[in-house]
């Protein structure tokens, strides 16, 4: 299959509106000239999420999130490239036309025939809980911890019956390599012959955040191993990115008030059973980078519950280390210990979903974790025992990012230590907080100047490719293209590029224009200068348009000077016996430019 030319994308970009895709998924409302919510991809109470029409384009100013239509269902839909610009070209009933490749033909993506044969396999585990002769077993385990139908049937819980081939039988349509791709079925290196993976286990389909089934967790009947069975990795499954029930936890609740971290399967089904609805389990594996952004984006408080003995610990201690970059005023991460010999199916069954809950409301803040964790390892009763443990720390905090949240944990650990804050800060490595002139207010940070100054310091070529991505038709007063080309200054040939392109197609807005360097190094930096100043009212805003046009004249006269200024140089240090006429008139003209 050829690569999608570039012309379509910037057709397509053009004819979907980013306001209507994204208004479908997150309600917008009109402010001004743009639009705004609540940031879909990190918890907020006020709407710092913005999206222009004109430009095609959206940007957080809370997490600093931005892209194109493109970008955004990527993003929120967990879509690929293709994908995504697949789902804008049925949104208006385009097809998508492929260019014939020069050369060898590029890896064959077949993701979409392994999601139908994983949604084929669902329908059968399901089927076989409700039709197999030996399925009684399964359903005497799940009634005996407490499983209504509906639950069941909300977490699509499934039936993988007994026998080597069984699955494979019934999807004997399917090629055998695609079965095993899908890490439904194992080969064996030996002989080649292949066999069910999973037997005689109660299935639990594991969805991503679109909802597509993506693998398996079996949880044994009897005493067989492993108790839990999970799915390969595979081309649609990885367990360091896929949490089990996300998916129905936001199904089920429109906003999650938190997220609930727990072990396994049993332990999301069982408490969503008793109402709560915002439980979810890794996959095996201990929470990654990947699990944690994935969370943050549907809530701003996750807690750790994990068994009280010392394995729970080291594994919450684990997660802790995850947390502390991702950590914020915002964003609240608790660890909640359980009582020896419980886990979380068995207490909310012995104590009552209110309890549970009460639990969960006395988690332990990350901030108390960390220093009684550390504590324990440093004997606060000796004379160097305070000492031991901010070492111990110091590269802990050095992960947490700058802000309110810091400082309070600063705040706490100096309170533990018994030294004074600006005592603690040097030895972690951190600038005191000196006052700010004329104030006697702590200060911390380096003073920002004004807008004027800021652009003033920037690179003129920065300054100018800025300006361009914020207002694409500035591009008709560029003049010449190619005399930026050769100057010796950073980004001059992309300011180049960015010109004649536009210059060629006038229509482009910032997101079609963006689009066409989504592959190159280049892409992300010129989508951050694509960020939008806060957002103006409609006064401002026209005076803010009309000020980028003077500014953008301004910026390109002074790349023009420096352009004269390197050719004069240049041109001084030829003898004048070895210049032609043409440089001679060129050299008068320079030194008359230079003098006016």
């Amino acid at each position: 299959m050829g690569l999608i030319p570039q012309a379509f994308i910037d057709d397509l970009i053009s004819r979907v509106d980013i306001i209507d895709v994204i208004d479908s998924r997150v309600p917008l409302k009109k402010a001004g000239r743009e639009y705004k919510a609540c940031c879909p991809f990190h918890s907020e109470k006020t709407p710092s999420f913005t999206v222009s029409p004109t430009k095609q384009f959206y940007h957080c100013f809370g997490c600093g999130a931005h892209g194109t239509v493109v970008t955004f269902l990527m993003e929120y839909e967990h879509l690929s490239f293709v994908e995504a610009v697949e789902e804008l070209a049925s949104r208006i009933g385009v097809p998508i036309p492929r260019e014939t490749t020069q050369g060898p033909a590029p890896a064959h993506d077949n993701s979409r025939e392994l999601y139908d044969i994983l949604t084929r396999a669902d329908r059968f585990f399901r089927e076989q809980l409700r039709r197999h002769p030996q399925a009684s077993t399964a359903v005497d385990y799940l009634k005996g911890r407490g499983l209504s139908g509906q639950i069941a049937a909300e977490y699509g819980v499934g039936f993988a019956p007994p026998g080597w081939h069984s699955l494979g039988e019934a999807l004997h349509d399917a090629r055998p390599s695609l079965l095993v791709q899908a890490g439904l079925v194992i080969e064996r290196e030996e002989d080649g012959k292949r066999y069910d993976r999973f037997r005689e286990r109660v299935m639990f389909p594991i969805r991503d955040r679109r909802g597509r089934v993506i693998g398996f967790g079996g949880r044994v009947l009897g005493d067989g191993t492993p108790k839990y069975l999970n799915s390969p990795e595979t081309p649609v499954f990885h367990k360091g990115r896929e949490l089990y029930g996300l998916f129905e936890a936001r199904q089920a609740l429109r906003q999650l008030p938190r997220l609930l971290v727990v072990e396994g399967y049993m332990d999301v089904v069982s408490l969503a059973q008793f109402g709560i609805r915002y439980a979810v389990a890794t996959l095996g594996t201990s929470v990654t980078p990947d699990h944690l952004q994935a969370m943050f984006r549907a809530t701003s408080e996750v807690v750790f519950c994990f068994d009280g003995d010392r394995a729970g610990r080291d594994a919450a201690w684990r997660g802790l280390e995850q947390a502390l970059p991702l950590a914020g005023s915002e964003r609240e991460v608790r660890f909640m210990f359980l009582p020896e010999g419980e886990d979380p199916d068995t207490l909310v069954r012995r104590i009552g979903p209110e309890a549970f809950e009460e639990r969960i409301a006395r988690a332990q803040p990350l901030a108390e974790f960390l220093v009684d964790q550390l504590s324990t390892r440093a004997d606060l009763s000796r004379m160097d025992g305070p000492a031991m443990l901010v070492e111990l720390a110091r590269p802990l905090l050095s992960k947490l990012p700058a802000g309110a949240y810091r400082k309070a944990l600063l705040e706490h650990l100096a309170s533990r230590t018994r030294m004074a804050l600006s005592e603690l800060l040097p030895l972690l490595g951190f600038a005191p907080a000196e006052p700010h002139r004329g104030t006697g207010q702590p200060f911390r940070g380096t003073r920002r100047g004004s807008p004027a100054e800021n652009r003033q310091a920037q690179s003129p070529v920065r300054l100018a490719i800025g300006q361009l991505l914020q207002q694409p038709e500035l591009s008709a007063r560029a003049g010449d293209p190619s005399r930026f080309a050769d100057i010796p200054l950073a980004g001059a040939q992309l300011l180049s590029e960015l010109l004649e392109l536009l210059q060629a197609n006038p229509h482009l807005n910032t997101g079609a224009l963006l689009e066409h360097w989504r592959t190159r190094p280049e892409g992300k930096h010129l989508a951050k200068l694509a960020v939008p100043v806060r957002p103006l009212d409609e006064q401002k805003a026209k005076e803010h348009e009309e000020s980028l046009v003077q500014e953008f004249d301004d910026t390109l006269a002074r790349i023009e000077g420096f352009r004269r200024e390197m050719r004069l140089d240049e041109l001084k240090r030829k003898p004048l016996r070895e210049m032609t006429s043409e440089e001679k008139l060129e050299f008068q003209q320079l030194v008359t430019s230079q003098k006016t």
